[in-house]
Order: structure tokens, then C-alpha cells, then sequence
């Protein structure tokens, strides 16, 4: 395979094979996925002739300038593996040559590890162990992983049944942490809507009723964001599970806040905690691009670790050094057989995800919450959507956003109103009741995982 060397604005050049495409997996419905355009931008400005899955033909990722084709594929997640390997296969041979994969989620990165024989004489991505990704994926079998190899994480709690959950109930401290369990089981039967923080043993036993027989939860030690910092880890690694191109940066505002997705951060040099996931890695056997996901805590001096994603997180824009060279760069070029450029990576540079920043700066301003190695001013902004040289992307999400994203932010409101209503009642009758017990902070678990 051949092609000349492409180069990346202001850099030299990359020396990347414009022979071989790149695909943008994705299963389920999530159409405003900045990750993707990123991907798709990424490659796509090196002359790597990109495709990718979509849900439809108006998504910001089927609009870009860079996106050879999309291919129309509606997926929830929760299909047979046969089909979606079958469905891959078939647009492998659309596209008519080895292509790299990409992966956007947990789901489609679980089912390349799995069926990596099967893909494997259609396209190119890292071979790892077939039970890593989803060991890594699942937030039990990431705990697990964690205690076998002495890194830090919180402590957890994975209950069978109800019946646990009101043994757990009665001796955990609160707030606590809920999040799904399983890759794929997360699609099928979701516990929770994502990272969910519950106040109380009510509360927990209320939410626990819909969770079936075998409920399909983590409860995690809650991380008190005053006495914590949220931190980032991007990396590439190769087949010796060495990285190629490793990244910190810490997140100043996620959407929801302090749970969600990254909505402003900041590359931030910290040698101690690329340390922590090199190591991890190496001791894992994992090949392939890494998204990690840590929280400082400042009582202990501890990096816990709070998700693993085996492939590209959507924030990885962020992440470039000298050479041009962020970790999708690095996939490709290493899967390829080229070399990847080295360089320091660019400290400074912020990130910032357009849609969900305000209003994650207001819930942030409200709430008092700093960023203490955040820099004071920025080296370099990257914008998730707006690109001057590729505007569709930006100006769909716009209009497919707006309307859910108002109501959203009502519903927010709302909850809001109600919860601050609440308090004060609360408030008044105790004051009339007399002086009672003090509330703790609640911001230690009450038992170890």
C-alpha cells in the first residue's frame, strides 16, 4: 500500500497511507456524537477517505465535507452479535478494501474484540485478548481488574437482588453512585440513565423496585467533587502494549455535571498519572486506544479510577501533541505499518463541546465547584462542532438540538424548583420541631470493595 505523506495544520508532515480507509462504528441511537465528526475530521484532513454508520442521512456525521458515504444503519445495541458482525462484513465489502475500524462506543468495540477471526479479513484494528474489552467495559469486571492490580478505585458494591439492596442500603453511607453494570445489558435493560447520584436508602430502595430480580447496577462510593478533581487519560497502545501516544488533561465541566459527558477541559501535563495507565495497560495486556476516565482524591492522594472505555472517547479532539498526532492518527498510522510521530503534547489546549458547555457553566457557577489545575488562560481552543473549514456538522446539530435540548433544560429546571422546594420545607419543619441531629456530608461509602 502506498499514498503520500498528508499534513497536519502546522505540522510536518504525517506519513499516513491514504490507501486505507477508516469506518466510524457505532451502535444505538445517539445521532449528536461530536466523537465521530471528530474522528471522521481527524483523518479526513490527512486525506484518509472516511466512512462511517449513521442513523440517518441528516446526522451532523453523514453532513461532513470529509465523509466519503454514510451508511444508513439504525441499530439500538441490543441485536445479535450475527447480525451486526454480518452487517460490518457487508459494508466492508462495499467499500471494496481493508478498512481501519473505529469505534465509538462500548458496544462496538466489545463486538470487534469478540469477533476479531471473523472481521479480521476485512479490516484492520488492534488485536487484544477477546474477553478484555468487555471485562474492561463492565464496571464489575473494571473493579475487579483494579483490585487484582492495586489501582485505585471506589469502593463498590455489585448486589444480586433486591434483598442485597436493602442490606446495602441499611450500611452504606450516602449520597451513592449507580451506574449499569454491562456493556450491551445497558441498551437492553438499563438500571439508571447513565451515572446516577442517589441521595438516600429511600431513594435507592424506590429506584431499586424497577430494577427486576437481578438488578443490573454498580453502587460506587461517592467521590465529594469538593474534595475531588476530575482527570483525563487519551492513549494509544500497540501490540506490546506500549503507548505510542499517551495524553492527560483534566475536565473542568461535564454534562450532566459532575457525571456526564466532558464539556470543557484542558490538556494538563501529569507524569504521575500517565504512569498510573501505562502501567495498568502493561499489566493488562491491552492494545488499542483508551479512554480513561479518573477522579483525584484529595483525602487520600489517590487517582481512582472511574471508567475504562476501550476505544476513542468523544473528547479526544483535545488531544494532539507537537507532531500532529492524536490517538486516532496514531491507530491509523500504526495499523498501517508507519511510523508515529512523537512530540509533547500540547498543554494548554482546552476543549470545549458547544451544546452542553453553557449550560454546564451555569450548573458550575451555581454550585461553587473549581478547577484548581485548570490553566488560568487557554493555549488553543478546539471546538467540538464549529469548524470553518467543515460547517454542516455545526449547523445540524443546531437544528437537531434545540428542541430537545430546551426541554431538557426545562425538565432540569423543574427538578431544580421542586428539589429547592423541598428543602425548604423540610427546613421549616424542622425548625419548628426543635433543634434535631446534624445531617453528615455523607461522603464516605461505609465498607470496601
Amino acid at each position: 500500500m502506498g499514498g503520500p505523506v498528508a499534513r497536519g495544520a502546522g505540522h510536518a508532515p504525517i506519513p499516513v497511507d491514504r490507501d486505507v480507509p477508516g469506518l466510524i462504528v457505532k451502535f444505538g441511537d445517539y445521532p449528536l456524537h461530536h466523537g465521530g465528526v471528530g474522528a471522521i475530521r481527524s483523518l479526513g484532513r490527512l486525506g484518509v477517505p472516511m466512512y462511517a454508520i449513521t442513523e440517518d442521512r441528516c446526522t451532523p456525521a453523514a453532513l461532513s465535507r470529509y465523509l466519503r458515504r454514510a451508511f444508513v444503519w439504525p441499530t439500538t445495541g441490543t441485536e445479535e452479535p450475527e447480525l451486526l458482525v454480518e452487517g460490518l462484513l457487508r459494508i466492508g465489502r462495499e467499500i471494496g478494501r481493508p478498512s481501519v475500524l473505529v469505534p465509538t462506543d462500548e458496544e462496538a468495540a466489545v463486538l470487534i474484540a469478540e469477533h476479531q477471526d471473523a472481521l479480521g479479513a476485512v479490516f484492520l484494528f488492534p488485536r487484544v485478548d477477546a474477553k478484555l474489552p468487555r471485562r474492561l467495559a463492565s464496571k464489575q469486571g473494571l473493579h475487579e481488574l483494579c483490585v487484582e492490580h492495586g489501582v485505585a478505585s471506589p469502593a463498590a458494591a455489585f448486589p444480586q437482588s433486591y434483598e442485597e439492596v436493602e442490606r446495602f442500603a441499611g450500611r452504606a453511607r450516602f449520597p451513592v453512585v449507580a451506574k449499569n453494570r454491562e456493556a450491551f445489558e445497558r441498551r437492553r435493560q438499563p438500571a439508571v440513565n447513565g451515572t446516577t447520584r442517589i441521595e438516600s436508602p429511600q431513594a435507592l430502595l424506590r429506584l431499586a423496585r424497577g430494577w427486576g430480580e437481578r438488578p443490573g447496577v454498580i453502587l460506587q462510593e461517592y467521590l465529594p467533587r469538593e474534595d475531588a478533581e476530575d482527570w483525563i487519560v487519551h492513549a494509544y497502545f500497540d501490540a506490546e502494549s506500549t503507548p505510542l501516544a499517551l495524553f492527560t488533561g483534566v475536565k473542568v465541566r461535564s454534562w450532566p455535571p459532575h457525571a456526564g459527558m466532558t464539556a470543557n477541559a484542558y490538556i494538563v501535563d501529569n507524569p504521575e498519572l500517565a504512569d498510573i495507565a501505562a502501567r495498568f495497560i502493561k499489566q493488562i495486556g491491552f492494545s488499542g486506544v483508551i479512554d480513561l476516565d479518573l477522579r483525584f482524591d484529595r483525602r487520600d492522594g489517590q487517582y481512582k479510577l472511574l471508567d475504562f472505555n476501550p476505544r476513542m472517547g468523544a473528547q479526544f479532539r483535545i488531544f494532539e501533541n507537537e507532531a500532529g498526532v492524536d490517538v486516532v492518527r496514531a491507530m491509523h498510522l500504526d495499523l498501517t505499518g508507519r511510523p508515529v510521530p512523537e512530540g509533547e503534547q500540547l498543554a494548554g489546549r482546552r476543549y470545549i463541546v458547544e451544546n452542553i458547555d453553557l449550560p454546564a457553566l451555569l450548573a458550575y457557577r451555581r454550585s461553587g465547584y473549581t478547577t484548581p489545575h485548570a490553566p488560568a488562560r487557554a493555549n488553543g481552543t478546539e471546538l467540538a462542532w464549529l469548524a470553518g473549514d467543515d460547517p454542516l456538522p455545526f449547523l445540524t446539530m443546531l437544528a437537531r438540538f434545540v428542541r430537545p435540548g430546551a426541554k431538557h433544560l426545562y425538565q432540569l429546571w423543574r427538578a431544580s424548583r421542586a428539589s429547592r422546594s423541598n428543602r425548604s420545607n423540610r427546613s421549616n419543619r424542622a425548625g419548628r420541631a426543635g433543634r434535631g441531629d446534624r445531617v453528615g456530608r455523607g461522603d464516605r461509602f461505609g465498607l470496601h470493595g
